[in-house]
């Protein structure tokens, strides 16, 4: 089986990192930049015993029980292990020391240092001390002969010496290293060993490959070298049994050889790529331990496990349960050879321990298949032959095996993509199991602490808000190792021991009755790994790939599968979210899939086990909700994501929490996220991953940033501020969708400060002739910002982008009269449904309610000179065209006739307006109308209709929002309007009747603007000359063209007549001059009727044939 690589974990600060173990394998010992030498239990150990030895702490040596370190202030200094109490200096040097080393028996430590010194010093008497001299430049490593008469040296100088210990002389010296002026400078630190036991071979790290010296003769009669390794190798270390040589690279790679078969066994490269500066071989197992120059401790399994037997060592053993979890249930020996270690069987020589009855049955195995005459046959005479010599010694032992063919494996070595071991369950915002203080869960609702001493085993719940309940006490008789919180419950579980089985225990501290606790037993070889509360449930997830749903007071619910096994849960109101292992990942990435729930009365699932994005070879950390109920997680990277519900439920990264730290070792605690206001709440940890519990951690606050481009620039930052603003406010859609109260105030303070960035976008983009992209950012805009986008390119002199800002304008326009009217036929259907009487509106009944409401305004101008007949048929008209807008016209307009009569065929005409342009354009438009079938014009005349007729209009108006107030400013003015506002100026020329009318209704009409008004004079003209056009859309565009092209003076005019200033006659005759003839006729029509109209005494209005009546009122439809 390859080695198992585990993911590396935080050991020291930045800089040279070594390792080692206790003679039993049983502590890890590490020591790095920070002065500090810490004991590990095993690889998952958070809480390590760390004794401080100085301000750096260069190498570090243990045996027999004593520690020995070389520090920063020049001296070697030894401690009690593992209790760490000093127990004096052994040497001093007038330089740092960089390498210590013990021997063999563990009764002398060699020392090297950056004043070209060695020193050879009696660990029980410090007086007994030898001096080796020879070294030209700062020693960089030693290594002690087994057998105590030779010390090997390497030194910046580019020499490798070996020292006879007795006489203290130089044997011999390499110089096959490269020069250097200090150790920081080298290019590698060149840590050489002797091979265990008998050293017959010293092994150096030189450039890419590993030089072999024979004791004695200190001849080179190989190289160990890789066509993997592609940077400078920098540690050697060997097998306990000598037979495998680990040597570390300075890319990151560490390669395993077999020393006699000189073949590759392993290759693994560091997650990271960093530099391998501390190697250490467990002293029973085949394992091995690597430190980085980052300060990280890593660990490798299975090395060279050719035996496949399993560690009982505490260090080991769980590590190969995790890699063991990654196959559960499949069955090995049906795995290709190339992945089964098991395959062939390779007899280990320098164990010297070979087991009869293995041998005979390896050796009936082999007699049974014709291994064939090739280059790895062995003969098995031989094999016996040389296997009896076994007692004869260890020189024997290995003269045998120089004189035996090389057996190579017979399986292809893999170097493919390792799988990952999966991650374990956990719950959010809780710290490791292990530790006896510890947090069960720290969340928005309160804490949750564990306390597991000799003495005492007890959980103290404690509220952030003490109205809510008061903090509890409470036994962990049944040892829980998992809890969470919130504003109703405690929710606790624990896993299956001995013969009990594993428990939910609830205590619903809400509830009105006195029975406040309830608990639950799981199925026999069931227990719980996740637990979570919401609104009224809770839900437990088991090893039995199953997650159980209760009700907040005991009841069980639904019980479903899970599609794999667990990692998290976490629950909001109705919502539950569930992360768990979709599959295997390799090369140190997680496969994760995740699902959300909404548990109310309409059960939805939201996300259907989606993948779950997580950074390169990192893993969850974190899974929650934020306070406004939005899903969130943290992976082991720092990257902080948010689902986007506005985006298809994606995930977006909103916060890279390693950006806020400050050194490598610090990390972030995460405990809550909040959008209003956005805060990401967390515990600062120094120099770990998770707070102690004593003394009270500080929560800090950390801000939101998108991972937005080019984020320096003006441009990018605004970019960055206005999706980081619709990101944060989703969850108001969310709320109004769910029928959730909120304030509205929050939404449209973030409307107004998205639409501020959009116009400051737009203004940039402008200056930077960036037209294209103005569109694409008021695309974004709502209504009223295109409008004040229309009137800045127009400011600025950008006529083509006005034109298209207008075309959008209008486009957005038709979009929410859409809207609007669909929401104005619910409403109408409603209200038939009220009134029991159909509302419904037709295109032939408007232009008959107006007729009748301009012949209630002048009746007392009218003489009516038609029969009875004509009037009732006058009436029958009026009935029939019964509309939407009839019971409006009843109630708002008053209708009082001293005759009783009321003449259909009246037609008033504006003291302003010419006669027959007014008739001839709403003629022209509501034939128009009739043409299109769309839905669309049709709710764009209803809308005209509706909102623009200044007398028929309800007694009790439905306030209209800024979108469909905004949407009304492209729409058609009809000339009713003007003919109000021309009777509320001159209420000495109008009727009794009349003035209280257009008094009560002129308040809701908006102000008009100078282009309304110009393009109500040349809206005849436009049509005149573009025949073609008939939607009032292009007669807007066309209209907003011609009135960019007047001088600034003439639309200046035009703009003091809106407000109210009145132009010269001049300037009026020379704009009525563009009228054509058939409209200069109604002007002298217009003229008479208007000197009618001053006059004291009312008079009889023009006598006209009445076909030419009959026809007027027909095609006035």
């Amino acid at each position: 089986m390859p080695a198992t690589q585990k993911p590396m974990r935080y050991g020291h600060t930045e800089g040279h990192t070594e390792v080692c173990f206790d003679d039993s394998g049983s502590y890890i010992v590490t020591c790095g930049s920070d002065g500090d030498v810490r004991m590990w239990e095993d690889l998952d150990d958070d809480d390590p015993k760390s004794v401080n030895v100085g301000e750096k702490a260069f190498s570090c040596a243990l045996k027999n029980g004593k520690l020995v370190t070389a520090v920063s202030n020049n001296t070697v200094q030894v401690y009690t292990f593992p209790e760490g109490v000093p127990d004096g200096i052994l040497t001093r040097f007038t330089t740092n020391a960089n390498h210590v080393v013990f021997n063999g028996a563990g009764n002398k430590i060699a020392a090297g240092s950056s004043d070209f010194l060695v020193k050879v010093v009696d660990v029980m008497d410090n007086s007994q001390q030898q001096t080796f001299r020879g070294h030209d430049a700062p020693v960089l490593s030693l290594s002690f002969d087994p057998k105590d008469i030779f010390l090997a040296s390497a030194s910046c100088d580019g020499t490798v010496r070996v020292w006879n210990i007795s006489d203290q002389t130089c044997a011999v010296s390499w110089p096959v290293l490269q020069k250097s002026n200090d150790v920081v400078n080298a290019k590698s630190i060149c840590r050489l060993a002797w091979q265990p036991k008998a050293g017959k071979l010293l092994a150096v790290p030189v450039e890419k490959s590993v030089k072999l010296y024979r004791r004695e003769t200190w001849s080179n009669p190989f190289d160990l070298s890789d066509s993997s390794i592609s940077q400078t190798l920098n540690i050697v270390t060997w097998s306990p049994c000598g037979q495998y040589l680990a040597a570390g690279a300075i890319n990151g790679l560490i390669v395993v050889w077999n020393v006699e078969t000189k073949d590759c066994m392993e290759r693994v490269k560091h997650e990271k790529g960093y530099a391998i500066c501390g190697l250490a071989w467990h002293p029973t197992c085949s394992r091995i331990c690597y430190t980085d120059v980052e300060g990280n401790l890593g660990v490798l399994e299975n090395v060279c496990d050719l035996s496949g037997k399993v560690s009982s060592n505490k260090v080991s053993s769980r590590v190969e349960k995790d890699y063991n979890d990654l196959f559960d249930g499949d069955d090995t020996s049906s795995a290709g050879d190339f992945l089964n270690d098991n395959a062939v069987e390779i007899p280990s020589f320098s164990k010297g321990i070979i087991n009869e009855d293995d041998d005979n049955d390896d050796i009936m195995l082999a007699a049974d298949h014709d291994l064939g005459d090739d280059e790895n046959s062995v003969d098995v005479t031989m094999l016996k032959a040389d296997l009896s010599h076994k007692e004869e010694g260890d020189d024997d032992q290995a003269r045998s095996i120089h004189n035996l063919p090389l057996i190579r494996p017979q399986r292809p070595f893999y170097d493919g993509p390792m799988p990952t071991p999966r991650q374990k369950p956990f719950q959010s915002s809780s710290t490791p199991l292990h530790l006896s203080h510890r947090f069960m869960v720290w969340n928005s609702v309160g804490i949750i602490r564990c306390y597991n001493d000799d003495q005492d085993s007890a959980i103290d719940v404690e509220f952030h808000d003490t109205s809510i309940h008061h903090a509890t006490h409470l036994l962990n008789a049944f040892n829980y190792t998992m809890g969470t919180l919130s504003h109703e419950a405690i929710l606790l579980a624990c896993e299956s021991a001995d013969e009990l089985a594993s428990k939910l225990h609830c205590l619903h501290f809400s509830s009105w009755d006195s029975s406040k606790e309830w608990m639950v037993d799981m199925p026999q070889n069931e227990d719980i790994e996740a637990i979570c509360l919401g609104l009224g449930w809770a839900a437990a997830a088991t090893t039995a790939l199953l997650l159980r749903l209760f009700t907040i007071g005991g009841v069980q619910k639904e019980v479903f599968c899970l599609p794999g096994p667990v990692v998290s849960m976490a629950g909001h109101g109705e919502q539950l979210c569930i992360v768990y292992h979709r599959g295997t990942g390799f090369d140190g990435d997680q496969c994760l899939g995740v699902q959300l729930l909404e548990l109310g009365r309409k059960k939805n699932q939201v996300l259907h086990g989606d993948p779950l994005p997580l950074t390169r070879k990192s893993y969850l950390t974190w899974l929650g909700f934020s306070a406004e109920g939005t899903p969130c997680y943290v992976d082991s990277e720092g990257c902080v994501r948010m689902l986007n519900r506005g985006l298809g439920n994606t995930w977006t990264p909103v916060c890279n929490i390693r950006e806020h730290c400050k050194g490598k070792s610090d990390h972030y605690w995460v405990v809550g996220i909040h959008e209003n206001p956005q805060q990401l709440r967390c515990i600062p940890c120094k120099g770990s991953r998770f707070p102690p519990t004593l003394p009270r951690p500080a929560v800090a606050i950390l801000s939101f940033k998108l991972p937005y481009c080019q984020t320096s620039t003006e441009k990018g930052q605004m970019e960055e501020q206005f999706w980081h603003s619709v990101l944060f406010h989703n969850y108001l859609d969310y709320l109004a969708k769910n029928g959730y109260d909120y304030e509205e105030s929050i939404k449209n303070q973030a409307v107004k400060e998205q639409q501020e960035l959009l116009m400051k976008m737009l203004a940039l983009s402008c200056k930077l002739e960036r037209e294209f992209r103005c569109v694409e950012l008021a695309d974004l805009m709502t209504q009223n910002a295109v409008h004040l986008a229309i009137k800045y390119a127009s400011r600025s002199r950008k006529l083509i982008l006005a034109q298209k800002l207008s075309e959008l304008a209008a486009e957005k326009a038709a979009e929410l009269a859409e809207t609007q009217s669909e929401e104005e036929k619910e409403e109408d259907f409603r209200e038939k449904l009220n009134a029991g009487y159909s509302h419904t509106t037709t295109e032939w009944s408007r232009p008959r309610v107006r007729s009748q409401v301009e012949d209630a305004e002048d009746r007392e101008d009218t003489v009516s000179e038609e029969k009875p007949e004509s009037h009732n048929h006058g009436q029958n008209l009026f009935q029939s065209a019964n509309s939407s807008d009839t019971p409006a016209l009843k109630s708002g307009a008053v209708f009082s006739s001293s005759q009783g009569w009321v003449n259909p065929f009246k037609v008033v005409v504006s003291s302003k307006e010419p006669a027959v342009s007014a008739n001839s354009t709403r003629s022209a438009n509501i034939l128009d109308s009739m043409n299109k079938s769309s839905r669309k014009s049709t709710s764009l005349n209803r809308m005209e209709n509706n909102e623009k007729s200044p007398v028929i209009k309800p007694l009790t108006p439905k306030p209209r929002s800024k979108q469909a107030s905004a949407a009304s400013y492209f729409q058609k003015r009809t000339p009713q309007a003007d003919k109000t506002e021309e009777v509320k100026e001159n209420p000495k020329s109008s009727s009794s009747d009349a003035p209280a009318v257009c008094l009560q209704n002129s308040e809701n009409q908006r102000p008009k603007t100078g282009f309304q008004m110009w393009l109500e004079e040349n809206r005849s003209q436009i049509l005149s000359d573009n025949p073609d056009i008939s939607d009032e859309t292009d007669i807007i565009k066309e209209g907003m063209i011609r009135f960019r092209v007047l001088s600034a003076e003439e639309r200046k005019a035009w703009t003091n007549k809106a407000k109210g200033e009145t132009a010269s006659d001049g300037a009026e005759a020379k704009k009525r001059k563009r009228v054509v003839s058939e409209i200069c006729e109604t002007e002298n029509q217009e003229e008479t009727v208007k000197e009618n109209l001053d006059l004291s005494k009312k008079q009889k209005a023009l006598n006209l044939p009445a076909n030419q009546k009959l026809s007027a009122f027909a095609f006035k439809q």
